[in-house]
């Protein structure tokens, strides 16, 4: 093998790998679908009263979002038996940008909470103090 013939094959190579492992730039539009997607979630989040824990976890997981966007589609079969196919499809294509996270951390923290929490109850007179 002659170092000529090397060299065309090393950048035909060279070129197609090139994109091989390039990410969608920051900042994209989403989707009305994804925002709609977002927003559910968010609603959720808000409305079951979980929005510390949520922000706490999507903070810490965030760097992780393209991994946990291949466990779904690994895990779709599975998924599918409790959810619906197409939302976990959905999601799992939403989690592969790198922006959804802190989207999804900017709906959660834009929504005011809806339910207030209950006062809390006061010992009854006479009752050792704790």
């Amino acid at each position: 093998m002659n170092i000529t013939d090397f060299s065309p094959r090393f950048q035909k190579l060279k070129a197609s790998l090139r994109h091989a492992f390039a990410l969608q730039p920051d900042g994209q539009p989403l989707s009305a679908d994804e925002q709609a997607l977002l927003e559910k979630v968010a609603a959720t989040v808000v409305n079951q009263r979980m929005a510390g824990p949520a922000l706490l976890f999507l903070e810490s997981a965030g760097p992780m979002n393209f991994l946990s966007s291949q466990a779904l589609h690994f895990l779709a079969p599975i998924l599918d038996l409790a959810c619906d196919a197409r939302e976990i499809e959905r999601a799992a294509c939403l989690l592969e940008r790198r922006d959804a996270i802190p989207r999804l951390i900017e709906l959660i923290e834009a929504r005011p909470a809806t339910a207030k929490p209950a006062p809390a109850k006061s010992a009854p007179a006479g009752a050792p103090a704790r």
